[in-house]
């Protein structure tokens, strides 16, 4: 195993857990140490604030917060105190710091990042700590080229939309430093880890040996799905390294994100083959780009993908990023700026937008994926959307529960669903909108209060149907009534609300009773 990556021995991992926990060297702990300004600027990669607010504490968690999260050199004493039972001795065997330093008064310096991380995934609450490499904010460098990632804000949102029902076998494929093996650990018998990168599972095995899960997460090495050839999951996840980079020996290319295919194949590969290591009713959850071409819309390239899958698949676009825009946050991301270095900057951008060029590229396109193998009922399931506003994390049971909905859906006829009764979701409120004197509303709107935050403009009949869906009547004495109120008959009714309901209960507005 290469020296520049931690070592998970078991014993000075147990003194490094138990004297971060007596640190409280958690998410909460650090951000009330920051304050909320400093905070929202260390998450911008803006150190100062957190700098200022650190500088004068001796307490042990603002010691591992400039250790560890801003990369500063610390007194060797002064994380003895803070790691007492591990020590600085114990921290530099496990490779995450620099202690060869004999005196109380040197300066230690830590070699990887390694930062509490508390999420809520659908599950339950949880509460590690991660470790990865250090960042450009506490190096002052680009980043190397097989850099591991920490948790950022795809991990967190692949995290929080993946369906947590219980699962025999779960595969993460593209690791990184192993978040996602760590979700999975809570839910699943067997979960099998793969990377391209030994850095990554080197980082994904101290990882998973730090949360004590280290016996549960198999990791192999090894691209996309030639680990598992010939294996059956029912869960797979991914955040596969998606960036699209142009393939120029003067563009650094970086495993965590780039996959080594031209333009966004990678992604489509893995649409397209990811059904092989499937279990029948299985679910692949993945983050992707994909590439929106001149004349085309931006759901015809993925749909092509998703229908030469032949699996049920719900898309979900996200952001939509112009070939500019898209360049600017890769550069960055890798460590160049226009003020560091001005021609690199000038010769990758202009790589980037070469290449979009190359292939008429008008815009990128960012989003969610979930696939899932047909059972023997066949595909039943092909919807892609864009949802660009704020929703309401995590969305993993909003997804899981749709599934559901949909399937229930698919198993009834109109017929089969007038025998059914429908309940309002707890969240769904109603708003309508009247002009001054007017006895009827001109518009009734059904606002959903969590999950995509959905809102369905409502007709006379549709908004009557809802408003009586308490249990009590099914679906189809509910329409008898209301086509004698609105004196047009049953059948106009059913027809008016019938698509609608279905909408509304496979986006959980309405729920079978």
């Amino acid at each position: 195993m290469s020296v520049d990556v931690p070592q998970p021995d078991p014993a000075l991992l147990d003194h490094l857990r138990d004297d971060l926990r007596r640190a409280s060297f958690t998410v909460a702990a650090v951000e009330d140490l920051l304050g909320p300004v400093a905070a929202a600027a260390l998450h911008r990669e803006e150190p100062v604030p957190a700098l200022r607010a650190t500088a004068a504490s001796d307490e042990p968690v603002a010691t591992l917060v400039r250790a560890f999260l801003l990369g500063c050199r610390v007194r060797r004493d002064a994380l003895d105190r803070a790691l007492p039972t591990l020590g600085a001795r114990g921290a530099h065997a496990l490779g995450l710091l620099d202690a060869s330093g004999a005196a109380p008064d040197d300066d230690v310096r830590a070699l990887v990042d390694l930062r509490p991380y508390a999420a809520s995934d659908g599950s339950g609450d949880v509460d590690w700590w991660v470790a990865s490499d250090l960042g450009e904010l506490a190096t002052g460098t680009a980043l190397r080229t097989d850099h591991v990632l920490g948790v950022g804000g795809a991990s967190t949102t692949l995290a929080q939309v993946t369906v947590r029902s219980p699962r025999r076998r779960v595969l993460d494929l593209g690791t990184g430093c192993g978040v996602q093996a760590l979700h999975a650990t809570r839910h699943a018998g067997v979960v099998v880890a793969t990377d391209i990168s030994r850095r990554a599972l080197a980082f994904a095995r101290f990882n998973a040996a730090l949360a004590g899960v280290g016996d549960q997460v198999e990791l192999r090495e090894g691209s996309m799905l030639e680990p598992v050839a010939g294996e059956r999951f029912d869960l797979v996840v991914s955040n596969p390294p998606f960036v699209i980079t142009p393939r120029s020996a003067d563009v650094p290319a970086y495993e965590y994100r780039d996959g080594g295919r031209a333009g966004d194949a990678i992604v489509r590969e893995l649409v397209e083959g990811v059904g092989d290591v499937l279990e029948p009713g299985g679910v692949a959850q993945l983050l992707g780009n994909w590439e929106v071409r001149r004349g085309e819309s931006w759901d015809e390239r993925i749909g092509a993908w998703v229908d030469a899958s032949g699996l049920d698949a719900w898309v979900v676009q996200r952001e939509l990023q112009d070939p500019a825009q898209y360049a600017e946050t890769w550069i960055r991301d890798g460590g160049t700026t226009p003020d560091r270095d001005r021609d690199a900057w000038a010769a990758r951008y202009g790589a980037w937008l070469d290449d979009f060029a190359s292939r008429d590229v008008e815009a990128v396109g960012f989003g969610i994926v979930t696939l899932r193998r047909p059972s023997d009922r066949g595909r039943t399931l092909r919807r892609l959307e864009e949802v660009t506003g704020t929703v309401a994390q995590p969305l993993g049971p909003v997804l899981g529960a749709a599934l559901d909905a949909h399937d229930w859906l698919s198993a009834r006829s109109d017929a089969d669903l007038a025998d059914a009764r429908l309940v309002v979701a707890p969240d769904v409120t109603e708003e309508r909108y009247l002009t001054p004197g007017a006895v009827d509303p001109q518009v009734v709107l059904l606002r959903q209060g969590g999950g995509f935050g959905r809102t369905v403009q409502a007709g006379t009949a549709l908004a009557g149907f809802v408003g009586v869906c308490d249990g009590e009547l099914t679906v189809g004495q509910i329409v008898g009534a209301l086509g004698a109120l609105l004196e047009v008959g049953a059948e106009a009714v059913a027809a008016d609300v019938l698509p609608s309901v279905r909408g509304l209960v496979t986006d959980g507005l309405l729920l079978p009773s």
